[in-house]
């Protein structure tokens, strides 16, 4: 794997360490996270943060991933989650697999106080054409890695909604996280609040194609009963099942009944709009989290789907041709880009007091 693939000629995807062919992608996870750090987690004592441990858990588990068949994860876990895009560069080019970070943010309560504090007069929260700016740069011109510069590329954009339903600083994001999809190529991906299709609706709303827009969470038990994925389906957009492996106790359907989902999307016809992922988180700091491996897909659920009569071909479609299509930029586009003109300075108003 190298840095800086070529971009002519064919349609691409952003990784961590530059653009490849979206045929290049092979099997992909399309929600997944390797580091997940409470926020502030990084300043208590008793936290051990030592980069060297944690490449060599994260390398270990994509090692695995990779012999079992996998090639890229996609890393969803957004702006403030222990995003750590270096860590990210050294893991793709030591084990092979390919890795695309993402930018956005949320729920709220997970935001820091800079986005929540308000910084006009009168005072108002962030804008959506604020966070659309803030969430373009790191599309256009690098990740942000703080105080030091800025360093490969986003290939998502993807926002989160508290589960009681999407709130005003959150329907800001949407709709900045559906700007910023609109103004550079890249797919928008969410997790829905209280209402799938009315979330969906938000991005629409900012003009967003339904097929560069993911739905993330419609294996939740909610959603599964007022079947929610097949309308978000049937608008076009794609229909991410990705908690495999979660459970009714953790607010998800099970394996059985999500295997049994998956079927009948494809039964209603809409599985070109499906794909599924785990939301497994590699090494976590400051909170628990599952006890769940990148692998867990391959090894237990594919033979689940396939017992509930998925054919091979169908999974081949779920596992790589969906999420290589919708992650795809087409590459003469994304040199427009690059020179894309932006006033910052309409985004970025000084702090009044």
């Amino acid at each position: 794997m190298q840095d800086n693939v070529q971009e002519k000629g064919s349609s691409v995807v952003r990784t961590v360490l530059g653009p490849v062919p979206a045929q290049d992608l092979g099997v992909v996870l399309i929600h997944e996270t390797l580091l997940s750090v409470f926020p502030g987690a990084e300043y208590a004592p008793e936290i051990n943060m030592d980069k060297s441990e944690i490449f060599e858990l994260l390398k270990r588990q994509l090692t695995e991933f990779r012999r079992l068949g996998g090639k890229t994860i996609v890393d969803a876990s957004g702006m403030f989650h222990g995003r750590d895009v270096e860590l990210y560069r050294t893991l793709s080019r030591t084990t092979g697999v390919h890795i695309i970070a993402s930018t956005g943010l949320g729920p709220e309560p997970m935001l820091s106080g800079y986005f929540t504090t308000p910084q006009k007069n009168p005072p108002s929260p962030w804008s959506a054409e604020q966070f659309s700016g803030l969430f373009t740069k790191e599309v256009i011109e690098g990740i942000v890695i703080p105080r030091v510069e800025r360093s490969s590329s986003a290939g998502l954009v993807t926002s989160i909604a508290t589960r009681s339903g999407i709130t005003k600083v959150e329907t800001g994001l949407f709709r900045g996280s559906a700007q910023t999809a609109l103004a550079t190529g890249v797919p928008v991906s969410i997790q829905y609040g209280a209402d799938a299709t009315g979330d969906l609706e938000i991005l629409l709303g900012e003009g967003v194609a339904e097929n560069r827009i993911i739905i993330g969470g419609l294996d939740r038990i909610d959603a599964v009963r007022r079947k929610e994925a097949f309308a978000v389906a049937k608008r076009g957009a794609y229909v991410a099942i990705d908690h495999v492996g979660w459970s009714s106790s953790e607010g998800f359907v099970n394996d059985g009944e999500r295997a049994k989902l998956v079927a009948e999307l494809f039964a209603d016809g809409l599985g070109e709009r499906v794909l599924i992922s785990s939301n497994a988180i590699g090494v976590a700091k400051g909170h628990e989290t599952k006890e769940l491996g990148y692998d867990y897909l391959l090894t237990k659920f594919v033979p689940m789907i396939q017992d509930a009569g998925v054919t091979r071909e169908q999974i081949r479609l779920l596992l790589e041709e969906n999420p290589a299509r919708v992650l795809t930029i087409d590459a003469s586009a994304d040199q427009k880009v690059t020179g894309w003109n932006f006033d910052w300075d309409k985004l970025y108003q000084p702090v009044i007091y």
